[in-house]
Formats: structure tokens, C-alpha cells, sequence
């Protein structure tokens, strides 16, 4: 099954206490191109995650966003500075007993004091957090192949008929050009019997000329490798490994091959075929540009 190299995928989950959020979206590339964006504390992550991205796409433009909510992490300690709280504390009660005040301290006045609550992060595990990291990753990369994959089928579904339509637009150039070195005899004849009036026409020459042209009219050769090309190309539309790259080649060579039947032809029946032939090529090669 094709897949398409444009997607979205985004999951959500906790690693060594921090609360992650990790997206993905990709767009069409000649290459496999991504492109990472990480909280500062997690950097060291950024290479684990391209790797695993290239274990599913090969190729494509990726951006993975990888966002953290501080307000939900649990990588935040709160210190007490002890020896300055002793200090304000001695301080004050020295101040209430020499004054006769009345000692009134309590928790949250403490916590008011300068200085005296600081705020660090803890000290992250890196190899868990980069288990747990991955871990999200992969929910992500799930609900992102599962859209290409219904991309692909779309996009499988339209390459497929139109090679079908080239399939019996084929058909009508394979069923055309015999008539066309029939009508080319007739034609000589007819000349000939201009030309000559009532002397008698060499039958040979009329044989030999018409082979000469049949000759060099003849499609054959084209439209068996047309119909070739066409049988590789539903191949690889029903195949599970990428082919984009395959089937960009061979609409190149249908591509071909239509140009030659067209630089062959005689016959204005053909060259009409040939435009359509050779338009829905183009439509397909548009098509495939999305195809891993």
C-alpha cells in the first residue's frame, strides 16, 4: 500500500516527570529532511529522535515539534535556604524578646522573607527520559503513517484508474496504426494512377513502399513497453515498500514512449490519442510527487 509523504500525527504523555507533547507533520521532498525542535533541557534527544523518524519515512520534509508544559512537570524543587531561615528566625525572636513584642511568625510570613524559598530544577535522567520520550514518539508516528496510509489509498485509488484510461487509450492506438499504412497504400495508389494513367502499376513497388513505411509508422515496440510500465506501476501501487521514487521513474519512461508514438504517427486519430495519452501521464506524475 502506497503511502503519501504529506501527514500529521501528534500524541501526548508524561517521561521522567515532565509533561510532553510531540507533533509531527511532513511535507513532499526529494529526500528524507528532518527537522527537529526541542526544549533546551532536552537536546540530547534530538538525534534518538531523527533516527527513529527515518525507521518509518524515507523520505519527505519532517518537522517534529517536541513542547514540554512547565506548569504540569514535575522537574521543579523547591529549596528551603536553612541557614538563612535560622538567621531571620534568631534574628526575630532576639528583636520580640528585647522589644516585648509579640511573636507572631508563622509559615507563610516565612515564606515572604527573602531569599528564604529558591525555586531549581531537578536533575533529569536522560536515558529515561529519553525511553519515555520515545515512547510518546511512536504514538505519534502511529496516528501519522495511519494518515498516509489513507492518503495513499486515495491517491492509489486515482493513480489506478488512470492507468486504466492509458490502458485503452493503448488499445485504440494498437487497434489505429494497422489502418494507417492501409490508408498510406491506398493513397500511393492513387498517385500512382494520377501519375501513370492507364499503364500498369508495379504491384512490387507499392508492396515495397508500403513495408517502408509500415516500417517506419510501427508503434509496436512502443505500446508493449507502455503496457509493461502500466502492469509495474499497479505493482507497485499495491506493494508495501516505498515507490515513489519507481514510479517516478516510470512515468518518466511512459512519458517517453508516448512522445515516440506520437513523433510516429500519421494519422490525426492517433495524434489525438496521443495528447490524451500523454495528459493523463502528466495527471499521475502530479499524483506521485505525494508518494513516498
Amino acid at each position: 500500500m502506497i503511502k503519501s509523504m504529506t501527514g500529521y500525527g501528534g500524541a501526548k504523555g508524561s517521561a521522567e516527570g515532565l509533561v510532553l507533547s510531540i507533533e509531527l507533520k511532513s511535507v513532499n521532498n526529494r529526500y528524507l529532511d528532518v527537522t527537529v525542535k526541542l526544549p533546551r533541557a532536552l537536546m540530547f534527544a534530538e538525534e534518538p529522535i531523527k533516527q527513529a523518524v527515518g525507521r518509518h519515512i524515507t523520505r519527505g520534509k519532517v518537522d517534529v515539534f517536541v513542547t514540554m508544559d512547565a506548569s504540569a512537570s514535575e522537574d521543579m524543587e523547591v529549596r528551603v535556604n536553612e541557614p538563612l531561615l535560622k538567621g531571620y528566625l534568631e534574628a526575630l525572636n532576639a528583636a520580640a524578646e528585647k522589644y516585648g513584642l509579640h511573636n507572631d511568625v508563622s509559615v507563610m510570613g516565612i515564606c515572604r522573607l527573602p531569599d528564604v524559598l529558591s525555586t531549581d530544577r531537578r536533575e533529569l535522567d536522560n536515558d529515561a527520559a529519553l525511553e519515555g520520550i520515545k515512547a510518546i514518539l511512536e504514538q505519534a508516528l502511529e496516528e501519522y503513517d495511519a494518515m498516509r496510509l489513507r492518503e495513499g489509498e486515495k491517491l492509489r485509488d486515482d493513480v489506478l484508474s488512470r492507468l486504466d484510461e492509458i490502458s485503452r487509450l493503448t488499445g485504440i492506438v494498437e487497434e489505429n496504426a494497422p489502418k494507417t499504412v492501409a490508408e498510406y497504400r491506398a493513397r500511393l495508389e492513387q498517385k500512382l494512377q494520377e501519375v501513370l494513367g492507364s499503364a500498369n502499376i508495379d504491384e512490387s513497388r507499392i508492396l515495397t513502399e508500403a513495408a517502408i513505411f509500415a516500417d517506419k509508422i510501427a508503434v509496436d515496440e512502443e505500446t508493449v513497453r507502455l503496457r509493461s510500465h502500466l502492469s509495474q506501476l499497479r505493482g507497485l501501487t499495491l506493494g508495501d515498500s516505498p515507490a515513489g521514487r519507481k514510479m517516478d521513474f516510470l512515468i518518466q519512461e511512459l512519458n517517453r514512449e508516448s512522445n515516440t508514438i506520437g513523433s510516429k504517427c500519421q494519422n490525426a486519430d492517433i495524434a489525438h490519442v496521443v495528447v490524451e495519452l500523454k495528459a493523463e501521464i502528466e495527471k499521475i506524475r502530479e499524483q506521485i510527487q505525494n508518494v513516498e
